[in-house]
């Protein structure tokens, strides 16, 4: 799905159980991923492998493959899925997915990781690791990189109208807004953003598993539930445009779509915080092509190319060298482009929920079947 400038929008369905399907897995396999850097052949002929990478539709150049194949020999096959789950069901469904890079949400890979499914990055055949922020190695989900690389980041907060509404300051002024603003406010409905705003107007973390905790969560969503104009994962910034709604949570890329289309659309994260969100790269452990995958990898993070996700897909990446190139620059039309990597650290990381991710669906459920 295309938005905007004809950027990619592309469905951030990010659901709360990633490791239901790995729970078997688990218990078998050992996570040998992370411990080591993998074992790769320096003098590999890529021109001899091949290469399936898994991404999402629109979040990459068209002639990626073309590209790739030109710049290290290998040819190159990409295939879409659309949301999390779908990859995912294909890469824990046992014996070889067939694909060699699949590009996962940060709580994905660690689950992937957990289940011994990824092979831990080996640096020195990823030279352009140089090129990420520091902070881009000091994630939750996967401190040090060690077996994914991160693709873009971001994350979540309030894009409004400031012609027609005051700056939102608060989460409150979507779960209980004001009396003008009712019925002109939506929420997101996938499970960890459902539940965002208001584990973070209570003071607890994005990542609780405390059941008690998550009842008060569920209490405050059923309450706020009344006030919404929607549920609304993919158009709210199109609701904005319209003038249908005020005020909707949205993650940071998404806004700046309704940005390019109406400069009087801003972006504000509330005072109680938010979450940091990383799309990331992982190899799999059966893939027979891992020196041509990593040579993928660090294809993507050459600046030029990297950069092509933030100008074109308008979402922050995790690369100094891309980000210095073209930040300030993007910054002009569309401000929180340049949100430092600092900022974005305050942020709290998802991490995969593990045993707990039943309990978010079942309240996710809950909330918006009131």
């Amino acid at each position: 799905m295309r938005a905007g400038r004809g950027h990619a929008a592309r469905a951030r369905v990010i659901g709360a159980t990633a490791v239901a399907t790995l729970a078997v897995l688990t218990v078998s396999a050992c996570s040998s991923s992370g411990s080591g850097a993998a074992d790769l052949d320096p003098n590999a002929d890529l021109s001899k492998q091949t290469l399936t990478i898994s991404n999402w539709a629109g979040y990459y150049p068209e002639d990626l493959a073309q590209k790739v194949q030109e710049a290290i020999g290998t040819p190159v096959t990409i295939t879409n899925h659309a949301t999390n789950e779908e990859i995912m069901a294909k890469l824990t469904a046992g014996g070889d997915s067939g694909i060699d890079v699949a590009f996962v949400s940060g709580q994905f890979a660690q689950a992937l990781n957990e289940a011994g499914l990824v092979e831990a990055i080996n640096p020195d055949f990823v030279p352009n690791l140089k090129n990420l922020y520091p902070e881009a190695q000091q994630l939750a989900y996967d401190p040090g990189n060690k077996f994914s690389v991160p693709y873009a980041w971001g994350t979540t907060g309030i894009c409004y109208r400031s012609d027609l509404i005051d700056e939102p300051t608060s989460w409150n002024d979507i779960l209980q807004p004001s009396a003008e603003n009712k019925g002109k406010v939506t929420a997101l409905a996938t499970e960890r953003w459902l539940m965002l705003p208001a584990q973070k107007l209570l003071g607890f973390s994005a990542n609780t598993t405390d059941e008690a905790e998550m009842q008060q969560v569920k209490d405050t969503l059923i309450a706020a539930k009344p006030n919404l104009l929607a549920y609304d994962d993919t158009t709210f910034y199109s609701r904005l445009v319209s003038g249908e709604a005020n005020a909707v949570v949205a993650w940071d890329g998404w806004c700046n779509y309704g940005i390019a289309e109406d400069p009087n659309i801003k972006f504000v994260v509330p005072k109680e915080g938010s979450d940091l969100w990383v799309d990331t790269m992982v190899v799999l452990k059966s893939s027979k092509n891992k020196e041509a995958a990593h040579a993928f990898i660090n294809y993507i993070l050459d600046p030029a190319n990297h950069a092509w996700v933030a100008e074109n897909i308008l979402y922050k990446v995790p690369n100094k060298a891309a980000m210095d190139a073209v930040g300030a620059e993007l910054a002009k039309s569309f401000p929180n482009m340049g949100t430092t990597p600092a900022e974005l650290l305050k942020g709290e990381s998802l991490v995969d929920l593990g045993d707990a991710g039943p309990m978010y669906t079942k309240i996710a459920t809950e909330v918006t079947s009131s």
